[in-house]
């Protein structure tokens, strides 16, 4: 007869978290960098891009879990993933010297995600607008890479990216982290309607359409679960929710353009 090992405090004490818990993080690279992608053309250099981001995310990551643990070995995904950013992000910045730029704006927002982390508030709005503004920068580092000055398309991309993610880290914290918090739900909802607003008067009709349907999830979705454990929603549902809203945006950006 086998029997399974308890693991002792010095082995739970190396465990190393490589990867995020926090799946619907992804969505938040993805959808700024598609959208560059549609607002300027498709060119090789994006992957490049796409996995500078990656890495730079996984390691931003792991530095935030160190600050909180302190563990030595949660080391080792910060260097690992650092690496490729170094790998990926040299011959990014020889062929477009401007993402400095960009760059110089990621470290400085994800100072203040640090800086809340140390605070002893790891999972705070902050950090999630914080790392929102991180990811807002990949539409124009997409449109750098390809030889092109961001121009009108991709600062309209740029905002039709951060009035999605900015409203989803909000409908989302108004479903978990501050579930039953009327007041914040209450800030969801006027925000929701500011973005519809001015989605309508900048954005084309489509997005418009989008924005107030994302509006009605906004609302639709804590009603919902305000109603008993029979309509309680699981944080998978949630995210399944947000999986659709951000292909439709995606869909939308190349179909329609901006």
């Amino acid at each position: 007869m086998t029997t399974t090992a308890t693991p002792s405090p010095a082995s739970r004490a190396d465990r190393i978290r490589w990867v995020p818990k926090q799946f619907g993080a992804w969505a938040i690279l993805a959808v700024p960098l598609l959208l560059g992608v549609a607002a300027s053309r498709p060119s090789p250099w994006q992957l490049v891009l796409a996995i500078a981001a990656a890495c730079a995310y996984l390691a931003s990551v792991a530095a935030l879990e160190w600050t909180r643990s302190r563990r030595p070995a949660q080391l080792r995904p910060v260097a690992l993933f650092g690496g490729g950013v170094v790998v990926a992000g040299v011959p990014l910045l020889a062929i477009a010297p401007a993402l400095l730029w960009v760059a110089a704006f990621v470290l400085a927002a994800g100072g203040v995600a640090v800086a809340a982390s140390l605070a002893g508030h790891p999972r705070s709005v902050v950090v999630s607008l914080a790392e929102v503004a991180q990811a807002l920068a990949l539409a124009p580092a997409a449109a750098l890479v390809t030889d092109a000055a961001p121009g009108t398309n991709v600062a309209l991309a740029t905002l039709a990216a951060g009035l999605y993610l900015v409203g989803s880290v909000a409908m989302v914290r108004s479903m978990i982290r501050e579930r039953g918090n009327r007041a914040f739900l209450a800030v969801s909802l006027a925000y929701h309607a500011v973005a519809t607003a001015i989605t309508w008067l900048v954005l084309p009709w489509p997005y418009a359409v989008l924005s107030a349907g994302l509006f009605a999830r906004a609302a639709a979705l804590p009603a919902a679960q305000r109603r008993g454990p029979r309509t309680n929603l699981r944080p998978i549902h949630i995210g399944l929710v947000e999986i659709a809203a951000s292909v439709t945006l995606v869909v939308l950006a190349f179909s329609v353009g901006f």
